[in-house]
């Protein structure tokens, strides 16, 4: 999971591993395995790094589910 800000500035965590693509449109537009688009504030590069940080601690560490939801208490509520 990945925290993205909306172009409403409300703040919400997506599944990285369900991105598809993420492009500059100017804004930062994130198309889901689905087909789903959410634009979002956070540049391309941003976004990358977010996925690659998240990536890195899933299988490097190999994280459970529960460490990774930990991170993002919010989600749980």
């Amino acid at each position: 999971m990945i925290k993205v800000t909306r172009l409403n500035n409300i703040e919400m965590v997506v599944n990285a591993e369900k991105i598809q693509s993420v492009q500059a449109t100017p804004d930062t537009l994130i198309t889901f395995t689905n087909r789903d688009r959410l634009m979002v504030k956070e540049p391309v590069e941003e976004l990358s790094k977010r996925i690659m940080d998240y990536r890195r601690m899933v299988f490097q560490n190999h994280a459970s589910a529960a460490d990774v939801l930990r991170q993002f208490p919010e989600v749980l509520h």
